[in-house]
């Protein structure tokens, strides 16, 4: 999770294998209010070669890339008003810059996890190590001492696994 970590893990993929594509796929957090939890949204380079099939499944949408969860609805509407765009997610700005200096077409797929006037069950950003990955036993913590929010966040993943089958769907329709 996180630009960091996309960075190294693409630029070390790159030095074995050169792919005629990439795609940058997820969860995103909703932005533009008519956006509905397991809606999937995409954007792609001009000269993508599946963008048409993508649309079938899929709506054409902006994205903004942050360093940090917008866990909360009122976070997600001030980035909303600052960058116009559809959705907020962490990986995809920097997987695409790097495509675009290596000449490879890509696109960011991403289906939304929470829906723009939604807050998440808990402030994730306070659960993560300092390699932007989720710390179970601060994940531990936080529920022993807030134990109200375990349905909350078993919600979450039920939403996210409807979520991850609509994304399954429109990935499966493509042709590579």
């Amino acid at each position: 999770m996180g630009k960091r970590n996309a960075e190294q893990s693409l630029r070390k993929y790159l030095k074995t294998v050169r792919p005629n594509l990439v795609l940058s796929c997820g969860f995103a957090g909703g932005l533009n209010p008519e956006l509905k939890a397991g809606e999937t949204i995409f954007s792609a380079d001009d000269n993508f070669p599946f963008a048409s099939k993508i649309a079938i499944g899929a709506r054409r949408g902006s994205f903004h890339c942050v360093t940090r969860i917008a866990s909360t609805a009122a976070e997600k509407s001030v980035l909303r008003l600052q960058t116009g765009a559809d959705a907020v997610e962490m990986e995809s700005a920097i997987v695409r810059r790097i495509c675009w200096e290596e000449k490879i077409p890509s696109a960011t797929i991403r289906v939304i996890s929470d829906a723009a006037h939604e807050d998440l069950p808990l402030d994730f950003n306070q659960l993560m190590t300092s390699k932007c990955e989720l710390s179970f036993f601060k994940l531990s913590l936080a529920l022993l001492a807030k134990p109200w929010k375990i349905p909350l966040l078993l919600r979450l993943g039920e939403k996210a696994k409807v979520a991850a089958e609509n994304l399954n769907r429109v990935l499966e329709s493509l042709p590579i």
